[in-house]
């Protein structure tokens, strides 16, 4: 299993970080006593986020300073015209000193900005920060505000652990903003079993995400079938992969039920070719036009994606599901290589929380049922065992037939633990480690009457996570909700006698959200009474706080979250709406500001 090397394979230049170093625009005497300072001041703040970051594609990621420091418009304005050539999506400003607020700051409405002024006593770059802020807050352009916690000597040009902890947080939402800008989702098919996360809202992509919503039929999957719309070559060393990695376990339907070896032969060429066909639309393929299908060739442009499947498509074709599982893994027959993001039964509101995870993170995401709470007197009535550690107070069982990334068997390591990389960090041997834990599964007809194949395996535990979900509500629009917690391991019997009371085809994980005592996180049932869908997206790690960050800067409100209050990070305006009540404040202010692109 190769390594590929990083690529864009969407159209749109990567964006970069514009950094704005801000400064006393007097001449004869005080600029030029701060004109060292102030650059040096943004070159190390560009070498650090330069060294810390990478796109989720696995491109470095590129700051961009202004050509000298800004200390009225004129200077704010070369700095926005060099910015735009450069292709900036996220704005810094920096300085050690005292400017001229509402003539230096950034007036661009799309972009998020950020500023840090300095924590020094010499010169007042903090009363800067809270003039700047002020004048950002007055005009309806919100941006988030660093000060450092310790005040620091005029030439210690370190950056705090605080300081450096709200940059990188500021960086990886604007960058995850920025790269959605432009890009579409795709929607293969219609709504999924009345499900209305799959009832596609255009607006919600064009006037929260800066995207565009695009629509295509599933009859699109039967033309190329029919013409031979995918690349022959890589179909047939693809379904030669799958023969040797793709482990085929049990046929749990009864026997008369059973397909037989012809038709289970057939599900398997057409699995791997929806696999090719999904990628293909999602993002194009050059090889289509050295086949004469140029117009193919291009796709949709689009950075996320889901698939309608039930029930027009399963009750005549095979499920998605190896096309979902796939896409969503980290590798496949070409490799190790950038998850997709594609989401089952079409959900996109479950797509957009995957993509939010995957853009953050560079990780392949799970999407799972939020299916069962089972508390410990469940648990022990039905299987003898009494719970204990992480598990004591319950749990809840993830489950989905699709699109749950490989990655999330947890054979991949950190530290010595169970979890999921970065794609470019997954080695061969993981990858391989993550097919040889899952068995592929004749899809159960009575739900997949068109056949198909479908993954289980258990998550191993251990691994600290984060399930999120956006919904939306009437009259209020896009609202998210957030759950940090673990995965534990069950002993091998009572997870068999759990797994086998639902399909015991499909991949699990038992997940234990952290609870607080109180409210929607009283406890785990809590938690699950509390949940807004019948779907979550489940990623590696505790991204909470980077999920908060993000939904502000998207103008979307958080209902529901268990990140400690510290770690909270939102532009400064939202204090304004209430200071001792912040989650009362993030409704109120995404209300006032409104969509960024609305």
């Amino acid at each position: 299993m190769q390594v590929n090397d990083p690529q864009n394979r969407l159209i749109g230049d990567m964006p970069t970080i514009g950094i704005r170093p801000t400064i006393d625009g007097r001449r004869h005497g005080v600029r030029e006593s701060l004109e060292a300072q102030t650059m040096g001041m943004a070159e190390n703040v560009a070498r650090f986020l330069s060294e810390q970051l990478q796109h989720p594609n696995g491109l470095p990621v590129e700051c961009v300073i202004a050509d000298q420091c800004i200390g009225g418009a004129a200077e704010a304005a070369m700095a926005e015209e060099k910015f735009r050539k450069a292709n900036v999506g996220v704005s810094l400003t920096v300085t050690p000193c005292w400017c001229y607020g509402s003539e230096t700051m950034d007036m661009d409405p799309l972009t998020p900005k950020a500023i840090w002024g300095f924590n020094g006593t010499e010169r007042p770059g903090a009363v800067y920060l809270a003039a700047v802020s002020a004048a950002h807050t007055q005009k309806g352009l919100p941006a988030f505000t660093i000060y450092g916690r310790d005040v620091q000597d005029a030439g210690d040009d370190t950056i705090p652990a605080d300081v450096q902890e709200k940059l990188l947080r500021f960086a990886r939402a604007g960058l995850a903003v920025a790269r959605m800008r432009g890009k579409s989702y795709l929607s293969m098919g219609g709504v999924s079993m009345g499900i209305a996360g799959s009832i596609i809202k255009p607006e919600l992509f064009e006037k929260y995400l800066g995207m565009r919503a695009e629509f295509v039929d599933m009859t699109e999957f039967v033309r190329r079938f029919e013409e031979e719309i995918y690349d022959p070559e890589e179909f047939e060393r693809a379904l030669a992969w799958v023969k040797t990695h793709c482990t085929e376990g049990a046929d749990r339907n009864p026997p008369e039920k059973q397909r037989t070896p012809e038709q289970k032969a057939r599900d398997w060429e057409l699995s791997v070719k929806m696999a090719l066909i999904a990628r293909d639309l999602m993002v194009g393929n050059p090889r289509l036009a050295e086949l004469d299908f140029g117009e193919e060739a291009l796709g949709h442009n689009a950075i996320d994606a889901g698939f309608q499947g039930q029930r027009q498509w399963t009750d005549h074709f095979p499920n998605g599901d190896f096309m979902e599982a796939m896409l969503n893994s980290s590798f496949d027959w070409n490799g190790i290589r950038q998850p997709y993001i594609v989401a089952t039964e079409n959900d996109a509101l479950n797509g957009i929380s995957m993509l939010f995870g995957h853009l953050l993170t560079g990780r392949a995401q799970l999407f799972s049922d939020v299916r069962t709470y089972w508390s410990p007197e469940a648990v022990q009535r039905v299987t003898g065992h009494k719970l204990s550690g992480d598990a004591a107070g319950g749990f809840l069982h993830l489950i989905n037939s699709g699109p749950t990334a490989l990655d999330a068997t947890g054979q991949q390591e950190i530290d010595g633990q169970p979890g999921i990389k970065r794609w470019w960090e997954v080695t061969p041997a993981e990858g391989q480690a993550c097919l040889a834990a899952t068995t592929w599964h004749a899809g159960t007809v009575e739900y997949f009457r068109g056949g198909g194949y479908s993954t289980h395996f258990v998550t191993r535990g251990g691994m600290p996570v984060t399930m999120s979900r956006l919904n939306l509500v009437d009259g209020l629009g896009p609202a998210l909700q957030i759950a940090e917690g673990t995965v534990v391991e069950l002993p091998d019997e009572v997870h068999r006698q759990l797994d086998l009371r639902t399909d015991p085809t499909w991949p699990t994980t038992w997940f234990v959200p952290r609870t607080t005592g109180s409210g929607p996180f009283r406890d785990v049932y809590s938690v699950m009474n509390n949940w807004g869908a019948n779907h979550g997206a489940i990623s590696y790690g505790h991204i909470g706080a980077d999920l908060i960050s993000l939904a502000a800067m998207l103008r979307i409100p958080v209902y529901m979250h268990n990140v400690d209050e510290a770690s909270v990070f939102r532009p400064s305006a939202w204090t304004t709406f209430g200071a001792q009540d912040p989650m009362g404040a993030d409704f109120r202010a995404c209300e006032a500001f409104g969509p960024v692109y609305g």
